[in-house]
């Protein structure tokens, strides 16, 4: 058992060293560009209107949200699903499917988190966060962690549908699909209840939306309705229990939607094992 395992080790770092790589020789310095290029579109739009009233900065804070999602699934929604047949060949001579599968989730921790900071910095540019955190001192630590945790979780759903789906065809087809379900389940375009909530819960979208809530405390009478501005008077009649602004919220949020990674890269194993049985 023990050499089996250092085999697999050895093969998770060949692997990882084989997708810097090919990172660097195929140039793919694109997916940074292009999450550059979302950041400046989305955060120069939502900018303005961030932390203004509660509808604008949660709306904000969805677009950044939905940009996350974006950047993340598009970086692996094809890479799995193309390399099936190099996949079933190594895997004949002996290749572990966990270490495979682990190399690309090492190796999308660095990609993503150059994404992520990119994503933030660039949103800090255009809006004036909140300076007080609930974990740590500074609040701009735990939206960058936030925001990392967003791209990384929705990679690595990519590499789950990437895993299941027979082809890259199939992957880009399902795509939107997967996009529409995260965007729907948040929590911000609708109220949730019953059955939706249930699949609500099980979305990287919800738990951002909520993370990032939490940390800008959206339930604040510093955020006033936005017809207040007509009617001064009025005011929420509830807090928003997804916004709570406590550090044992927070940290919830952020297990949650580690434990959502750790299922996807589960179930990737598992259906690339299905898929090369006869192997």
């Amino acid at each position: 058992m023990a050499k089996k395992r250092s085999n697999a080790a050895t093969q998770t770092r060949v692997y990882v060293a084989k997708n810097f790589r090919l990172f660097l020789n195929q140039k793919d310095w694109k997916f940074i560009i292009i999450a550059g290029v979302i950041a400046v579109l989305v955060s120069s739009i939502v900018g303005d209107k961030m932390f203004e009233n509660f509808e604008s900065t949660k709306s904000g804070f969805f677009a950044l949200v939905s940009a996350g999602i974006w950047i993340g699934i598009f970086n692996s929604i094809q890479r799995i699903c193309k390399e099936h047949d190099t996949i079933t060949s190594e895997y004949r001579s002996g290749l572990h499917i966990s270490s495979y599968i682990m190399s690309h989730v090492i190796f999308d921790f660095f990609l993503c988190l150059s994404q992520s900071m990119l994503l933030f910095f660039i949103s800090k540019i255009f809006i004036d966060y909140p300076s007080r955190g609930l974990i740590f001192r500074y609040a701009v630590i735990e939206y960058a962690i936030t925001f990392f945790l967003i791209v990384w979780g929705s990679d690595i759903m990519g590499i789950m549908v990437s895993s299941i789906s027979p082809n890259p065809n199939t992957a880009m087809t399902a795509m939107p699909f997967v996009l529409i379900i995260q965007l729907v389940m948040s929590g911000v375009l609708f109220e949730l209840s019953g059955w939706s909530e249930k699949i609500a819960d099980i979305t990287v979208s919800k738990w951002g939306m909520s993370a990032l809530g939490s940390i800008a405390d959206l339930n604040s009478e510093e955020l006033p309705l936005r017809m207040n501005e007509a009617f001064p008077n009025v005011v929420r009649l509830e807090d928003d229990a997804m916004f709570t602004h406590t550090s044992e919220h927070l940290l919830t949020s952020w297990i949650v939607i580690l434990v959502i990674m750790f299922v996807c890269t589960l179930v990737s194993i598992i259906a690339l094992k299905i898929k090369n049985r006869g192997s």
